[in-house]
């Protein structure tokens, strides 16, 4: 009523084509609290349904960001039969991918199969806003520079924040697309949404959206609004959307000013007094005095005059002593004095429903919640109900300042009620404090108990509301800002100006890049905050530096938490965790330690001092506090799963199997722990079920690369070249920059021949890894086996430069000075290998065998013998032996090298051809020739088959000079010439003869003819 103009101006809406020119499709409804917005938007939203084919979607204040609208958006259109199913599928995947997310800040840290790094133990108590509070930046549409970021974000500090969550999510999720869906959800969410829109438009005449209380929202919710209502970003809203926003403040000029005169603005004012008298006649008030108090109170406030003209059921006979305050005229006419009392104390709670209603309400009006629903300025949200905050504003300054006893005492109460639901909630959630900051229930429950101690005593709970507020920052956004709001809002309702400063502060804080460690830095600050206040604010910053990757500012941190708190076991565990992180064990075990003697059921501190352990190598230890962890916490994935790496390291394998499976068990999107399972089948050659578990990960996350190339190993050892192909393939398609996978899919691609590809992959995996020893060493050893020696020598040593301790590419550069005749130089590169890793079986090999190349037998077999100690299979290095023993004339301890040799490998030729020799110096000469045949055969098979014919061709070419067949030796040079093996290939030859000339004296005029022959292809 009063409102007529502007109903029609809606209304005439649904009589007009919306392509036309200048239709109105976005309307602004403004005007200070209490004029009636809500109450017009209402009408317009029944008017719109009254229409043949419209739906509409009302939002209000509930929602705390676009991704949350959107999602209430569709809600609303859902129950009317409209769902969009698209948007709700992906919103699905957001949600789940989300949780992945906080699940990786929440784990502890350790190293992940693919590599990379995940959180530690104590943020598993303490989700980071590392991920949870900075994906509300950009992410949920607050753009710094307008709106509610407005001078508080540094742009580029925003934007390199947003680079460290991404790098981070990345190893997490491994899919650029859930990383891009996690990290600015309103860019992937935002076309699905307005495609389904779409749908909904084609199918009805009208979509109306309304947007109520839009001075809250209107920070969070400007920018997507402004992008999906004019297409300048997501994609335009069809032309018969229209859309309504309603709110106190004007729009934000910054974000809408280039728009403003496509907007429709309805101002609303008072009422005229012509206006406030009909509606009150309409009402049945029309006794002169009652109007005119009614008049007088209300100011012609919409509301107002509406909620005294139906609270006088009377006309009018309820009128009295003007001198009373607004408050108690709007309850005078309500005969009941408990119902009065009643409506005072509920303005009291920041929400009713029902069992807050029968806590604070005389018993006697327990049964009136209906009532209570049913006045004026009583609105429903969501199944509960709140007052008008004009209404509630003054009945809580009239209580307030009534009474402060009671005011004091009824807060209490509240308060009370409050705690007392939240540790009942308590008791179906984990043991840590953070467990609880989980639940939405516990946070409501939580936050109201809060908001109702600081109205009660301001001063005295603001300590404990701000040590509350470090607590939030883990959550997420939402979280933190509905916290800050609280903090203001107590102190509005109790005019304590310190908790408002602190509430806006904490607010601004949480909307700059970093926020967690903002707002944590901004409470150490605080001088109401006690010495357990600032150890707790000094231990979550430290958890926050080690997310980050700054250990030594969270070490700094745990020790001044520890030094504030000694006796407190959290801050020691924190700086045992730190000391972890840090690979300091020894002072890790020390801090953990101390946690536990305070907290002997700390079962966090316990797994922190039992990963140490296993990191000391003391697997007992390590077993022990793993055992007592889960015992206290029979849900502790972590622990099972670190336990099983202990396990694994004792070859206690079946036990790691099982420990392994449990953590699955109690988080099945544990994917660390299902890719360590996996790899740990694949290491007993167990490989289907290596496979079934990179299918899981694939199957939880099908943009998961790091299990497709996994998988592709797995494939690979099976014999699945071309299957394990394809997964590298699918690797690469997903991460275009994983490195790991080119090098593994160059590795196979060499040993299938193809080695141009290959030294193509080794490339690019270089050059998104510029120090990925392995690579460059891998290519140098393509390289050198292709004959392009300098290329191999200069990527050897790049390896060796960036890891001075990679024996084996001291190993490898030392063979390439060795083919190039630097033998001093391929001497220290052998020694070096040697120095590093003792027991480098190949390297000791390749100085024996040089050591004999130089004459030096003693040395030779000293290296020699050591190597076959290491690798007792090993055919060539007792091939080498064998051969410096019969330099040696040690012809019975050559011959017993050739016939281990021969064990080893059967199909070798060269290893019968060594053996005959052996046995042609001990003189078996028929034994001889039997190997000389068996020899013969092989060389001839792998020319024939295809296999290597350069070393068919040089076995051939010696076992002729044996055989002391001039004919076929000189063949054998032709086709070796025509070939044009490599310098390196005729060098190793001429070794060969010049060998066998030393062993075998009466060869030699023959061996001296194919020598020169030899020399002369050089």
């Amino acid at each position: 009523m009063g409102r007529r103009g502007e109903l029609a101006v809606f209304r005439e809406t649904f009589a007009r084509d919306p392509e036309e020119v200048g239709f109105p499709f976005l309307f602004h409804v403004r005007g200070n609290a209490g004029v009636g917005k809500s109450t017009l938007v209402r009408q317009w939203e029944t008017a719109a349904l009254a229409q043949p084919s419209a739906v509409t979607a009302f939002v209000g204040d509930e929602v705390q960001d676009a991704v949350e609208a959107m999602e209430a958006v569709s809600a609303r259109l859902g129950r009317q039969g409209n769902p969009l199913k698209r948007f709700d599928k992906q919103l699905a995947t957001y949600r789940q991918r989300r949780h992945q997310a906080e699940s990786a800040v929440a784990a502890p840290q350790q190293s992940d199969p693919s590599g990379g790094q995940v959180a530690d133990p104590l943020q598993a108590a303490s989700p980071s806003s590392t991920v949870a509070a900075q994906l509300g930046l950009v992410g949920l549409g607050m753009v710094p520079g307008i709106g509610a970021l407005a001078g508080a974000v540094d742009p580029q500090q925003v934007a390199l924040g947003a680079d460290r969550v991404r790098a981070a999510l990345t190893a997490r999720l491994r899919s650029h697309d859930d990383v891009r869906l996690v990290m600015d959800p309103v860019a992937v969410l935002a076309p699905v949404f307005l495609e389904d829109l779409a749908d909904v438009a084609e199918r009805c005449e009208r979509v109306v959206l309304f947007f109520d209380v839009y001075e809250r929202t209107g920070p969070v919710l400007d920018v997507w609004l402004h992008d999906i209502v004019f297409g300048e970003e997501h994609g335009g809203l069809p032309v018969n959307v229209q859309v309504v926003l309603s709110g106190q403040l004007r729009l934000d000029a910054r974000v809408w000013g280039d728009r403003l005169g496509q907007i429709t603005e309805v101002l609303l004012e008072v009422f005229t007094e012509d206006e406030a008298r009909t509606l009150l006649a309409a009402q049945g008030v029309t006794d002169e005095a009652g109007v005119e108090l009614v008049l007088r109170l209300s100011g012609r406030l919409p509301l107002l005059v509406d909620m005294l003209a139906r609270s006088d059921p009377g006309g009018g006979s309820g009128t009295g002593d003007p001198s009373e305050t607004a408050v108690e005229r709007f309850l005078k006419w309500e005969p009941d004095p408990e119902r009065r009392e009643a409506a005072l104390a509920c303005a009291l709670p920041l929400r009713i429903d029902e069992d807050v209603y029968r806590a604070v309400v005389p018993e006697s009006a327990a049964g009136s919640y209906a009532w209570l629903r049913g006045l004026a300025f009583v609105s429903p949200l969501a199944g509960r109900c709140r007052y008008h905050e004009v209404v509630r504003a003054a009945m809580l300054r009239l209580q307030r300042t009534r009474s402060p006893v009671r005011w004091q005492q009824a807060h209490t109460r509240l308060a009370d009620l409050f705690r007392q639901w939240r540790l009942a909630a308590e008791a179906d959630l984990g043991t840590e404090p953070e467990d609880h900051w989980r639940d939405a229930a516990w946070r409501e429950h939580r936050l109201n108990e809060t908001y109702h101690r600081l109205c009660a005593n301001p001063r005295g709970a603001l300590p404990d509301a701000l040590r509350q507020s470090a607590r939030a920052i883990g959550r997420d956004v939402a979280t933190l800002r509905r916290w800050a709001q609280i903090l203001s809002g107590a102190g509005l309702d109790t005019d304590a100006d310190a908790l408002t400063s602190w509430g806006r502060r904490i607010e601004a804080a949480s909307e700059q890049e970093g926020a967690s460690t903002a707002v944590l830095t901004l409470l150490l600050t605080a001088h109401e905050l006690d010495a357990p206040g600032r150890a707790l604010v000094y231990t979550l910053r430290a958890v926050e530096y080690r997310g980050a990757g700054d250990a030594e500012s969270a070490l700094a941190d745990c020790v001044a938490a520890v030094a504030l708190t000694p006796d407190e076991a959290r801050p020691h565990a924190g700086l045992g965790e730190t000391y972890r992180v840090l690979g300091r064990h020894e002072e890790a075990v020390a801090s953990c330690t101390r946690a536990v003697e305070i907290d002997p059921g700390y079962a966090i501190a316990l797994g922190s001092r039992g990963d140490s352990h296993r990191n000391l190598g003391r697997h007992e230890e390590a077993l022990a506090d793993f055992a007592r962890a889960i015992g206290i916490d029979p849900l502790y994935a972590w622990a099972y799963a670190s336990r099983a790496r202990v396990y694994e390291a004792m070859g206690r394998y079946e036990e790691a199997l099982a420990d392994y499976g449990r953590a699955i068990g109690i988080n099945p999107l544990y994917d660390w722990a299902v890719g360590s399972r996996a790899e740990l089948f694949e290491s007993l050659g167990r490989h289907e079920e290596a496979l079934a578990d990179f299918a899981r990960a694939v199957e939880l996350d099908p943009q998961y690369a790091w299990a497709y190339a996994s998988r592709a190993r797995v494939h690979d050892a099976m014999g699945r070249q071309d299957e394990a192909l394809a997964d590298y393939a699918r690797a690469i398609g997903i991460d275009p920059q994983y490195a790991w996978a080119f090098g593994s899919r160059a590795e196979l691609l060499e040993r299938l021949g193809r080695h141009e590809e290959a030294l193509a992959d080794y490339t690019r995996a270089i050059g998104i890894e510029p120090l990925y020893a392995w690579a460059f060493g891998s290519r140098a050893e393509l390289f050198e086996r292709l004959g392009r020696h300098e290329e191999a020598l200069a990527d050897y040593t790049r390896a060796i430069g960036i890891n001075p301790q990679y024996a084996w590419a001291y190993a490898g550069r030392g063979q390439v000075h060795e083919g190039r005749g630097r033998r001093e130089d391929a001497l220290a590169d052998y020694t070096r290998a040697l120095d590093i890793s003792p027991g480098y079986a190949r390297a000791a090999g390749h100085r024996g065998e040089l050591y004999e190349a130089m004459g030096l037998y003693e040395d030779a077999v000293a290296d020699l013998t050591g190597a076959v100690g290491i690798d007792p299979s090993s055919g060539w290095i007792l091939c080498a032996r064998a051969r410096t023993y019969l330099r040696m004339g040690r012809h019975e301890e050559a011959l017993a090298d050739c016939v281990r040799a021969v064990e080893v490998d059967p199909e070798d030729g060269w290893n019968q051809m060594l053996h005959g020799l052996a046995l042609r110096a001990t003189g078996d000469g028929r034994g001889a020739e039997a190997r000389f045949a068996c020899a013969l055969r092989l060389f001839t098979g792998a020319g024939e088959d295809g296999g290597d014919i350069v070393d068919a061709h040089q076995g051939l070419l010696v076992l002729a000079c044996v055989l002391s067949d001039d004919d076929v030796a000189a063949a054998r040079c032709r086709a070796l010439a025509e070939l044009g093996p490599g310098a390196d290939l005729v060098g190793e030859t001429i070794e060969d003869l010049a060998f066998l000339r030393e062993v075998l004296p009466e060869a030699g005029p023959g061996i001296e003819s194919v020598m020169r022959r030899l020399r002369a292809m050089l």
